[in-house]
């Protein structure tokens, strides 16, 4: 396993046909290649409370979502996974929060025009999900 220091964390959401971002202030944070089979990794995440709503929101709603990450530097490119809410713990002020998921193939751009592409062609929910990950 390799880990890296978690430098900036978007949470990307598509509700109907518009696409959100919810930027995530990190108090810190840490990324995790797990490097196994399923070419996992875990996102640790340890925010301010003020996302508690939010966090559990998108784990109750959602199996999987997109999330965008900047690992080591600000400086660096950003890396964006499929993932899964694994964990959501309190601790006083703040929470951590651990995803599970699965880098996409960084040769891949403009997956934010993918999806609206899908989205204007009237894709949501699951099936938005399956002609994403179709075309990936």
């Amino acid at each position: 396993m390799k880990t890296f220091k978690l430098k900036s964390l978007k949470i990307k959401e598509s509700v109907k046909d518009e696409l959100f971002h919810h930027d995530i202030e990190l108090m810190d944070g840490l990324i995790i290649n797990r490097e196994d089979e399923k070419n996992r990794w875990i996102t640790e995440a340890y925010m301010d409370k003020r996302y508690y709503d939010l966090i559990h929101r998108l784990r109750e709603e959602r199996d999987e979502l997109m999330i965008e990450v900047k690992i080591t530097k600000e400086s660096n490119s950003p890396a964006t996974f499929i993932s899964k809410i694994i964990s959501i713990n309190d601790i006083g002020e703040h929470i951590n929060v651990l995803f599970m998921g699965t880098i996409i193939d960084q040769r891949i751009q403009n997956i934010e025009q993918m999806l609206r592409d899908l989205i204007n062609q009237g894709y949501h929910g699951e099936e938005l999900l399956t002609q994403f990950k179709a075309l990936i």
